[in-house]
């Protein structure tokens, strides 16, 4: 078994069809897509269309659920320059997105942790704003009851790979649109990749065990960062530009 794994693509359609391009130049045709593909001051449309088209086996972010689940007026600011690109299919496709999913049997799926789609799993956020790696302990607890070999979840833009005691291995690809953003929540923080690249992960079961692979992939991020500070998000525009905020 051997596939990609992509996440919190957040409208960038650009940094999309370079992954995809890189995906395909490894030989790879399997495809799963841990959510957060729309909101962002970006191109929903155009990345919503691509993904609708891929023959890939999504779940829902938070931010997808928040384009479905409440008004316009109550919707967050990276949802608010996205929504008016969608129409009536866009949406009602999110709809039918799960939550979670199996893959092959063998692969778990979220966004972000099996129960809850906007809590960090892989990582800890300290009241000073300082991010580490999560514990061993809070990371296994959120673990119970999964079976599967594997877990993939996205949510915190960070690429990342925990084994757990058991064997089990979680990994986090990375994010495929948005190298870098702050959060309030649990406490203020900001997260930074350091480089504009698309980042996801191709993830081969050996006979030794799970093998993973971080991919980088360059594109024009200047275009993106562009696109962003004419919308209006000079922070997105930053972490576009050059993978830190500024």
């Amino acid at each position: 078994m051997r596939f990609a794994a992509i996440a919190d693509i957040h409208g960038n359609h650009l940094a999309l069809e370079a992954v995809l391009a890189d995906i395909r130049a490894q030989g790879v045709t399997d495809i799963v897509d841990l959510g957060d593909m729309a909101s962002g001051p970006l191109d929903a449309r155009r990345t919503m269309d691509m993904l609708m088209a891929l023959d890939a086996v999504h779940v829902r972010g938070n931010h997808d659920r928040w384009l479905i689940d409440r008004p316009f007026e109550k919707m967050g600011g990276w949802e608010r320059p996205a929504y008016p690109q969608l129409d009536a299919g866009h949406l009602d496709w999110l709809r039918t997105i799960p939550a979670t999913a199996v893959y092959r049997e063998q692969v778990f799926l979220c966004h972000a942790t099996p129960e809850d789609d906007n809590v960090y799993w892989l990582e800890s956020v300290a009241p000073d704003g300082a991010i580490t790696c999560a514990s061993l302990d809070d990371i296994e607890r959120l673990a119970a009851g999964i079976s599967q070999s594997l877990i993939l979840c996205g949510h915190t833009h960070t690429a990342r790979a925990v084994r757990l005691r058991d064997g089990r291995l979680i990994v986090n690809p990375g994010s495929v649109g948005s190298p870098g953003y702050s959060y309030n929540v649990p406490h203020p923080h900001v997260v930074q990749a350091g480089t504009p690249d698309a980042r996801y992960a191709i993830v081969e079961l050996t006979p030794a065990g799970w093998s993973v692979s971080f991919r980088h992939v360059p594109y024009d991020h200047r275009a993106m960062a562009t696109l962003a500070r004419a919308n209006g998000d000079t922070e997105f525009a930053s972490a576009l530009a050059t993978g830190w905020i500024r």
